[in-house]
């Protein structure tokens, strides 16, 4: 092996050299049985750090006006926790805060279905550390989704269960079930 070729590949990174190799990591959510684009693919990453923003903006705005009485420290000090809040009971109750759903996007359990309060106030307390958000997997969650077996896909205002993947295949016609 040459030695441009040995730099190369550390500074692409262990997936494209294993990707070189002929190992196929297939496309982020294919394990998770999520679509590879489109209503209920995974969230990309621009996307969610976009809806985080404005979380954030909407959030510092928020302890700003209400709770620091125009004082700037006391804002950044009350932000983390009007963030932290707001996740919690707009994931915990809707599935998703403002900024997600400006982005067109939704949490989800892997099941398909929304997050249930206490694994929604789970996420929100580690996203609130900043690191889990930070450590990803192969399918582009963090930590703090893994913990609490979520998953931030894209919708189209479709219901939640029509976002879980393809839909399984029945075996009934227009008239009514099929006949065996």
């Amino acid at each position: 092996m040459d030695n441009r070729q040995a730099i190369g590949s550390w500074l692409s990174g262990p997936r494209a050299a294993a990707e070189d190799m002929g190992i196929d990591f297939g496309y982020r959510g294919e394990r998770l049985g999520l679509p590879r684009e489109g209503p209920g693919s995974v969230a990309t990453v621009g996307r969610r750090a976009a809806a985080i923003c404005v979380d954030w903006a909407l959030c510092a705005l928020i302890a700003y006006g209400l709770l620091a009485g125009g004082d700037v420290a006391m804002a950044n000090n009350w932000t983390l926790v009007v963030f932290t809040l707001m996740c919690v009971l707009t994931v915990g109750t809707v599935g998703m805060t403002p900024g997600k759903r400006l982005l067109g996007l939704r949490v989800l359990h892997l099941s398909g279905g929304r997050l249930s309060f206490p694994r929604a106030a789970l996420r929100s307390l580690l996203l609130s550390l900043a690191i889990p958000a930070l450590v990803w997997d192969r399918d582009g969650r963090g930590l703090h989704d893994r913990a609490v077996g979520a998953v931030q896909v894209r919708f189209t205002g479709q219901a939640p269960e029509n976002l879980s993947g393809p839909a399984p295949e029945t075996s009934e016609t227009p008239e009514g079930p099929a006949k065996k």
